[in-house]
């Protein structure tokens, strides 16, 4: 007579830790996209002052461009920022209420998240298809809707890490979403 070993099985609790780490490689990436977004937005940015003030010509694509890389930086950025637990979230009622009644406001804001992902993952994509025919003036080889690409991309990756947080719970403390300055460091 055989008996099934207790507790989780070793490929369950593989997958307990493997779909994080994926989620890390993702997180990063959605990291490194909104960084590089205001990067270059900065460096532009003076560009297109120097070349109005300075050469009395203005350039016309600096404006359209940071505006795009504003959209990148917003909202893949916003979905890096809700993995990180870096939103402002006031707590101060739900700090006071029993453990039950703060899983279940827990609970109800991760489904109003997914609701407000959806909607923006739903119409994002009907904007971006919506204008893809039409052009920018300054830069007529970039369709309108790629410029709202962003908004759908972004509220797809805050959808995959509320499921994360829903399954996994909060990464927030992970090393990998927390920069501590190793001590004695600067």
């Amino acid at each position: 007579m055989s008996m099934a070993p207790a507790g989780p099985q070793p490929a369950r609790r593989t997958t307990r830790r493997a779909v994080p780490k994926a989620l890390d490689a993702l997180y990063l990436a959605s990291v490194w996209t909104a960084g590089s977004a205001i990067l270059v937005m900065s460096l532009i940015i003076p560009w297109g002052v120097f070349t109005r003030y300075v050469l009395g010509s203005g350039s016309q694509w600096p404006e359209p461009i940071a505006i795009l890389l504003m959209m990148v930086f917003t909202f893949i950025g916003a979905a890096a920022a809700y993995r990180a637990g870096a939103h402002i979230a006031v707590t101060l009622l739900t700090d006071a209420m029993p453990a039950a009644l703060q899983r279940a406001a827990a609970l109800l804001s991760d489904l109003l998240m997914l609701l407000a992902c959806a909607f923006v993952v739903r119409y994002g994509v009907a904007l971006c298809a919506a204008t893809w025919g039409q052009s920018i003036a300054e830069l007529s080889w970039l369709p309108v809707g790629a410029t709202y690409l962003p908004l759908p991309v972004g509220g797809v990756l805050t959808l995959v890490f509320v499921g994360e947080r829903m399954v996994f719970g909060s990464q927030s403390e992970r090393p990998i979403v927390r920069y501590e300055p190793a001590p004695g460091g600067h």
